[in-house]
């Protein structure tokens, strides 16, 4: 019998029972691929993260994989968040940036004198599309346009404003047809830059309560739209969150807080 330690952060906020919940596992070797994907059932968080360290000739510190109560995912923001916030202070890491493999390519994650935890993404690629049946279906007021995020499996849909993003009420039966697509809603914000929600149904996830990797395309888009590269994000989930965002060119800055929950551990 093997034991594993288990931590379990509040990703994008300074205070527990708000922000994204994000289990997180410490590894030495991967597991089975099949056996993660039952860990992260177990946990029924929308992810769990799993890291293992890289030998110093690799060029990175760690490589990184997340998991939905269903699949694997190609790239997760809070769940990176946490993860960051369990190597800094439960690991002891002795550097303030950590460089990560994943199936995105190369992430990091620094450490800022403020305190906050700034996620090095890549910046994602978008492309109108005619908005798709489904879409219009389980989402009566969405445009005849939206944007489609080939990189990360995404529809983006742009709404009036905040409060048509707070009142949405997406048909979560319908939207689950659309499989491993995730929907984001967004419109400009009334007290801050942009505001979001996301759901991913097909995956698992009625609604993500915030989620660190849609930024990687909200910010370009949202950077073009109001013609500034630095930016504040809020996402409207019931539990809420706070992110600031900066686009480099081709990376994206994501920035947020983390509040510990509890650690312990499984066996197998």
């Amino acid at each position: 019998m093997t034991h594993y330690p288990l931590f379990q952060v509040d990703a994008f906020t300074n205070r527990v029972f708000s922000g994204n919940p994000a289990a997180v596992v410490a590894l030495d070797t991967w597991l089975d691929d099949s056996l993660m994907q039952s860990i992260a059932l177990e946990n029924n968080l929308s992810e769990t993260a799993f890291f293992v360290p890289m030998p110093p000739a690799s060029g990175v510190d760690f490589h990184i994989r997340w998991f939905t109560p269903e699949a694997e995912v190609p790239l997760c923001g809070h769940a990176t968040l946490a993860s960051a916030w369990v190597i800094f202070n439960r690991l002891g890491w002795p550097n303030n940036a950590i460089r990560l493999q994943s199936r995105s390519g190369p992430l990091g994650v620094t450490r800022l004198d403020d305190g906050w935890l700034e996620l090095d993404f890549p910046s994602l690629p978008f492309h109108p599309v005619a908005t798709p049946d489904i879409v219009c279906q389980g989402l009566p007021e969405a445009p005849a346009t939206a944007f489609v995020v080939p990189d990360d499996v995404n529809y983006l849909v742009v709404l009036a404003n905040e409060a048509a993003v707070r009142a949405a009420t997406p048909d979560m039966a319908i939207l689950k047809s659309l499989g491993n697509h995730g929907l984001i809603i967004t419109a400009a914000g009334d007290h801050c830059d942009f505001v979001s929600r996301y759901f991913a149904p097909g995956i698992g996830i009625h609604e993500d309560p915030v989620t660190g990797s849609i930024h990687s395309v909200l910010t370009p888009y949202w950077a073009q739209q109001l013609g500034k590269t630095e930016l504040l994000a809020h996402q409207l989930s019931t539990r809420g969150g706070v992110l600031k965002c900066t686009l480099r060119d081709d990376r994206v800055g994501i920035a947020g807080q983390a509040a510990f929950f509890m650690s312990g551990e499984f066996q197998l």
